[in-house]
């Protein structure tokens, strides 16, 4: 294949702060405003010195929309007294540049992070409305429309209380997955609280005030279930007759997760015959947010064939390059993908990537604006038929909101072949600018996101997501319930 995303950067976190002993004074309380200015200003110099977006021909309103973000995230962080203040401030920074590979991210301490607060129930976005998923005892009824808020639309909530802070707006899977942090306190003490909601109930309105308390201990297990369901591990399970389930939660595993992935790996192997003879196969993505495109590559080789895979890969990315941006910040952190590449095992990529950093390493003595990658030589001739693949049997792919960076390009792959469908959400978005490293900034509680390169003429566009084939609007997102509409769909069409 011609271009790979090797790796989006593990988000860090930073140590705990050391705790004092009984015989030292409590520290003073830190200066969030001092420190949210210093790291906005850290984050804007990184990102003007190395982002591709300064010196894209495409995209010329970048450096002003930077600009744009220092501004407004100055303009908070100078009010910052708190830490949720701090935070706010590096998300607005984000949410201006609106690209999830770009703007900075808070690592806070436990000891110092904002308490998070709940109304006594969690929301979920299915569509174009917000209902409650699940509630505790005294709550509104599980299933109910959320309408409005302190009169005011729900969708404006959304809009004002998350999308000022958070990326995608215009990405359907964006509200799929962040909608429900409108009805969250996340300790922002630049946005208001509601005091009463509407709730409609089988066609019949009621406001209810809202009481905020801190989240119990089975809060997240709620929020991941409106989101993604239940997790599955790493790794293939035939779960009924026929049906052969491929759980890839995670594409940036850690030791334990890398290993999960040698035995799927071994088991696609071992079962091929039984895998291309299955009723389906599905391809479960819930869970996953990008991380290196290296893992479903090798799934997908592993199903069609790695000369179909290749070929229709080269055939569609034909006329895409890679511009990376040769800066020194950039050149170390290419150099680690080699020694990360050797560390998993992967000696051809290690390999790869060992010539890119010779390269690299060129042009950035010479003080390039670009290194360009170069093109590998397409497998096959343009008008050299495809391999046939070896899986033609209905392959369903289950995306969930969050999908993005290189869940995208597994979708990319996975949907080269016909027999493809994808259950689930509408996927969110991501743009060109890829690659990213997370540098960490002068506070010690916060990391930029930089990218280091470009795609010109990437076949999936800045923004493009995709749209479920079989759309699953239920409130219900465990395997279950998409085994049992898998099933239904096959019955349907064979």
């Amino acid at each position: 294949m011609k271009h790979l995303a090797l790796c989006l950067a593990l988000v860090a976190v930073a140590p705990a702060m050391a705790q004092p002993s009984p015989e030292t004074p409590p520290a003073a309380p830190p200066d969030w405003s001092a420190l949210a200015v210093a790291d906005v200003e850290a984050v804007y110099a990184e990102t003007r010195a190395n982002h591709p977006g300064m010196h894209d021909p495409a995209n010329p309103g970048f450096p002003a929309l930077l600009e744009r973000a220092r501004a407004e995230a100055l303009a908070l962080a100078r009010k910052a007294t708190t830490a949720g203040g701090f935070d706010a401030s590096l998300d607005r920074f984000t949410a201006v540049l609106n690209d999830g590979h770009a703007g900075a991210y808070a690592t806070l301490p436990q000891e110092l992070a904002p308490t998070i607060r709940w109304p006594g129930f969690v929301a979920a976005w299915r569509g174009d409305a917000m209902y409650v998923y699940k509630a505790a005892e005294g709550g509104p009824l599980a299933g109910s429309r959320i309408e409005s808020c302190d009169g005011t639309p729900i969708a404006d909530w959304v809009k004002t209380k998350v999308f000022g802070w958070r990326t995608g707006a215009e990405i359907a899977g964006a509200w799929w997955s962040m909608a429900r942090i409108a009805l969250v306190d996340d300790g922002n003490p630049f946005v208001r609280l509601p005091n009463s909601c509407r709730f409609v109930t089988y066609g019949k309105a009621e406001d209810r005030a809202l009481s905020w308390s801190p989240v119990p201990d089975y809060y997240q297990e709620w929020r991941n279930g409106s989101i993604n369901g239940d997790l599955l591990p790493i790794g293939l399970e035939e779960r009924a007759p026929g049906i052969q389930w491929i759980a890839l939660p995670d594409f940036q595993p850690d030791e334990a997760g890398n290993a999960a992935y040698q035995r799927l790996y071994a088991d696609l192997a071992a079962k091929a015959d039984a895998i291309r003879g299955a009723r389906a196969v599905v391809l479960d993505l819930r869970y996953n947010q990008g991380g290196s495109s290296l893992w479903s590559l090798r799934v997908a080789e592993s199903l069609w064939g790695n000369e179909a895979v290749e070929a229709r890969a080269d055939r569609r990315s034909a006329k895409t390059t890679v511009w990376w941006r040769p800066t020194a910040g950039n050149l170390e952190e290419v150099r680690g993908f080699a020694r990360l590449m050797t560390e998993q095992g992967d000696a051809e990529t290690a390999a790869w990537v060992a010539k890119l950093v010779t390269a690299f390493e060129a042009a950035a003595a010479k003080g390039e604006t670009w290194y360009v990658e170069a093109d590998e030589p397409a497998a096959t001739g343009a008008d050299t038929p495809d391999p046939a693949p070896l899986l033609t049997a209905p392959v369903y792919v289950i995306v969930p909101g969050q999908c993005a960076s290189a869940c995208l390009d597994a979708i990319d792959v996975f949907k080269l072949f016909p027999n493809t469908r994808l259950i689930g959400a509408p996927s969110s978005a991501d743009s060109t600018y890829m690659e990213v490293r997370n540098p960490p900034l002068p506070s010690g509680m916060a990391r930029a996101i930089i990218p280091m390169k470009m795609y010109v003429d990437r076949p999936r566009g800045n923004g493009e997501f995709y749209t479920p084939d079989i759309a699953m609007t239920d409130f219900d997102w465990s395997t279950q319930s998409f085994l049992k509409r898998i099933e239904a769909d096959l019955g349907a069409r064979f």
